[in-house]
């Protein structure tokens, strides 16, 4: 086994020990933590398949995050006020049923994803960076000045959303329900990258002309790959209003876009467990370090430059290396 497979399992056995001692220890904020991290993940894995495989870097990935969290907000907000979502020209309902949220967050980012990647998708490096910036800056004042939904102050959910047979108040058993969507979403981009998808995807990424010499079409490779980049945020979206019963323009804001692309950096682009160990990284270094200062961004800018320079692989490709370490 490579050791970066083993460095894989171990963080996996790190994401379930964790929180069955903050269990066992009586502790239910760490298991919140852990939750925060595993979603934030999820959200990073989503951009990843983006710009792990695909080489898009994009600073407008929060518009699904926003999108997939208001799709949450907006659904349980009319469920708990037993209105309707709309009357015409036929009567959709609100829900507080988590699987039928999680269906609309998936569906309408990936719809978001492609029409902004149609039209974003035919330019490429800095162009392609602003174009999504730009469309994250449009959904961030759309969503504040949305005032039926709490404009800039927000919207509260008062109980978090069900899931059948869970109880989802009880930390660890939404805590499990958000790292199994977590190890789905991983095990659909391993598939991905030894698929001929995404096999054809990185040499897109690589050299276009060659791709289209055999027939294929990069623009296209790409524009699935960001319609599945964006669905995946988007569940992650949707979680995170969960967790924190709470949705607000915030999660629209390109500050968010760029704290997705710091995590896969810090973890290792392209890496399978980059972005749950950059997530999981940032989310410690805020708890601990946030309580310290206001400026806690500083170290975080530090160890980001540190890697930058000295580890083009991130942090699981500093530890892994080239080598092997057979059974």
């Amino acid at each position: 086994m490579t050791r970066e497979g083993l460095l894989n399992l171990a963080v996996l056995a790190g994401l379930v020990i964790l929180p069955l001692w903050a269990l066992w220890a009586d502790e239910p904020f760490t298991i919140t933590l852990a939750t925060r991290a595993v979603v934030l993940a999820l959200a990073a894995v989503g951009l990843n398949i983006a710009l792990g495989i695909g080489g898009l870097v994009s600073l407008g990935h929060a518009v699904f995050f926003g999108i997939g969290g208001y799709a949450m907000g907006i659904l349980a907000h009319h469920a708990q006020t037993y209105t309707s979502v709309m009357e015409w020209p036929f009567v959709i309902e609100g829900t507080k049923n988590m699987p039928i949220i999680w269906l609309v967050a998936t569906v309408v980012s990936a719809f978001a994803a492609f029409l902004i990647g149609l039209l974003s998708l035919r330019t490429s490096g800095v162009y392609f960076i602003m174009i999504t910036l730009a469309f994250g800056q449009m959904f961030f004042y759309f969503a504040i000045s949305w005032s039926e939904y709490g404009g800039e102050d927000g919207l509260s959910i008062y109980v978090r959303n069900s899931f059948p047979g869970l109880n989802t108040l009880v930390p660890i058993q939404f805590y499990g329900l958000c790292l199994a969507i977590l190890l789905a979403a991983l095990a659909l981009y391993a598939a991905l990258m030894r698929s001929p998808f995404g096999l054809a995807l990185n040499a897109a990424r690589q050299v276009p002309e060659r791709v289209r010499a055999v027939g294929l079409d990069p623009f296209r490779l790409r524009l699935v790959a960001f319609v599945i980049s964006g669905a995946i945020t988007g569940l992650a979206g949707a979680l995170f209003a969960d967790l924190n019963r709470f949705v607000s323009p915030t999660m629209f804001s390109w500050q968010l876009s760029g704290e997705l692309i710091v995590f896969i950096i810090i973890g290792g682009v392209a890496r399978l467990f980059g972005p749950v160990v950059g997530a999981a990284l940032f989310v410690a270094l805020e708890h601990w370090l946030g309580g310290l200062s206001d400026y806690w961004h500083i170290y975080l800018g530090a160890l980001l430059l540190l890697i930058v320079l000295f580890g083009r692989g991130g942090l699981i490709g500093m530890f892994a290396g080239r080598g092997k370490i057979h059974d």
